[in-house]
């Protein structure tokens, strides 16, 4: 696998402010772009060739690899076992200033960035995260579903008010049972509204584990197995 690091994403905000006045209401509405640096991650497939189009696997970690030095997020994610299997495809991983959590403004403009970049299947892109990154994971999939063919938070704070957002999206969510940093409920209550939508989900819950769910899930070769058998084209 071949490493690189790059990156910079930009973004257009519409802020809209109201100004109170004695006697009177004033509106001024203006769109503020701001551009933002961001490290970012890319493993490629030993035999890259830039003429192919590959699927594209997007990684969003933990509150642990926040910061500035790209290395930290092979700490822990879908990256060893990607090589151990010889897998076909880009891996693309950006990294969050440390204290910060994922801003989805961001991630939006990156995705867009790493599209543009870099040779992807447009009906094989994937998306998953860990914790922190698990709840970027379902934010980012609710304000662009129309962009991942699946995706699989991992023990990350959900948003089950917006699940109708996800039903057509196939999704492989995991949890443990015994995490005491982000409670299993937060996973079985986003399933629970998936599957009263008629969405096509799977849950995996491990009943002896804490939060460190991402071990075992990204150890599962039929994790990869089922990614790459997901196409918007089928």
């Amino acid at each position: 696998m071949i490493p690189c690091r790059c990156g910079i994403a930009v973004l257009a905000v519409l802020a809209t402010m109201n100004a109170r006045a004695a006697e009177q209401l004033d509106q001024f509405e203006k769109t503020v772009s701001k551009q933002v640096a961001a490290h970012y991650l890319v493993v490629t497939p030993k035999e890259y060739d830039p003429a192919k189009q590959y699927p594209l696997l997007i990684f969003l970690h933990g509150r642990g690899e926040q910061g500035d030095d790209p290395e930290l997020l092979k700490i822990h994610g879908p990256f060893k076992m990607v090589e151990e299997l010889g897998l076909d495809l880009i891996i693309v991983a950006p990294q969050s200033p440390k204290d910060e959590r994922w801003d989805i403004d961001v991630l939006d403009a990156f995705v867009d960035d790493v599209l543009e970049k870099y040779p992807v299947d447009r009906d094989r892109v994937y998306l998953t995260g860990l914790s922190m990154g698990g709840e970027g994971a379902w934010y980012l999939a609710i304000r662009r579903p129309d962009t991942f063919a699946a995706v699989a938070p991992i023990c990350g704070v959900s948003a089950p008010s917006k699940a109708a957002a996800l039903r057509d999206v196939p999704i492989w969510t995991f949890h443990g049972a015994k995490d005491s940093t982000i409670r299993v409920s937060e996973t079985t209550n986003m399933v629970a509204a998936l599957k009263a939508l008629g969405g096509n989900v799977r849950e995996t819950i491990y009943e002896d584990i804490g939060h460190a769910s991402w071990k075992p899930a990204y150890a599962d070769p039929e994790f990869y197995r089922w990614l790459l058998s997901q196409s918007k084209s089928r």
